[in-house]
């Protein structure tokens, strides 16, 4: 539970961002920032709509995003010109962890699925504070054998 100090000085914040006072712009930061950008309609230019199929995530390593970022309990300003994330490497995995391994809606046996456990723990309504949790593997991150399994199972939609 809160201190009555914090959640007095979160309630001043928040009375001079609604007053729009200089330099009490507290909500200009904050987790904007998309968890996925990849496979979603914004980002589809293929010729018969499909926008899983279109930008997986293995294309999200090697091309740009038009219309949005996105990254691992990411912070951004209001309209995400500048972004932050974690980039994490376990030593084991080909890649570097920069955003939330999944599979599209055609390659999951029930639609599109984020394979990965993370967990807004809290924040206060400035954005001050901010808790979350990701539970990255020590060993291998199995891509593929997800990626094969959710295949063999059929869709279940």
């Amino acid at each position: 539970m809160p201190s009555e100090h914090i959640k007095h000085a979160e309630r001043l914040r928040l009375e001079r961002e609604a007053r729009r006072d200089p330099g009490e712009d507290w909500k200009r930061w904050g987790p904007y920032l998309s968890e996925r950008q990849w496979g979603t309609v914004r980002e589809d230019y293929s010729q018969n709509g499909q926008p899983w199929d279109y930008f997986r995530h293995d294309d999200a390593r090697a091309r740009a995003y038009r219309w949005g970022e996105d990254g691992l309990l990411g912070i951004s300003d209001r309209q995400c010109r500048l972004c932050f994330a974690l980039a994490l490497w376990n030593t084991k995995d080909p890649i570097l962890k920069e955003r939330l391994y999944g599979v599209g809606g055609t390659e999951g046996n029930h639609g599109e699925d984020v394979k990965e456990f993370y967990f807004y723990l809290d924040s206060t309504p400035t954005h001050s504070y901010m808790k979350g949790l990701y539970k990255y593997p020590q060993q291998e991150f199995p891509y593929e054998r997800l990626l094969k399994e959710s295949r063999t199972r059929g869709q279940h939609l």
